[in-house]
């Protein structure tokens, strides 16, 4: 059965970069198997910001590297929607990070499973179900 998949800003990245190892070695195969594989638009930003920061070098400019790249990676991009916005306001308060919590709430808009290794996700009761597993 092929689900949909929201990447986590930084498996958006490892993906991309060929950096297969930094993640479930079983990921990728679900990845190439999936319906649907994206990130939310709150990614693109983080991807600039990081850039911008010179957190993240780039090997073209920045509008040009992440079209291609996502085109590449064949990675979808999900709509923020209100319904994204409000379920990322009204997310449990474990952490204020509002990029995090726009990541989480599209995995729920979307009900799609949600690949990241960020250890503060597991701690959303409400996306428990959501996360995609880190062993086999």
């Amino acid at each position: 059965m092929s689900e949909v998949i929201v990447l986590d800003t930084h498996i958006c990245l490892w993906l991309i970069n060929g950096n297969f190892d930094r993640f479930p070695e079983h990921w990728l195969e679900k990845f190439e198997l999936a319906e649907s594989l994206g990130v939310s638009p709150i990614s693109c930003y983080e991807i600039a910001l990081a850039n911008q920061r010179g957190r993240l070098e780039l090997s073209y400019p920045l509008q040009e590297w992440i079209q291609q790249a996502l085109t590449v990676a064949k990675i979808d991009i999900f709509s923020i929607t209100p319904e994204i916005a409000i379920r990322a306001v009204n997310l449990s308060p474990i952490h204020k990070d509002p990029f995090d919590r726009i990541i989480m709430a599209t995995a729920l808009a979307y009900g799609a499973k949600l690949a990241s290794i960020d250890n503060l996700f597991s701690k959303y009761v409400e996306i428990k179900d959501h996360l995609m597993e880190r062993g086999k």
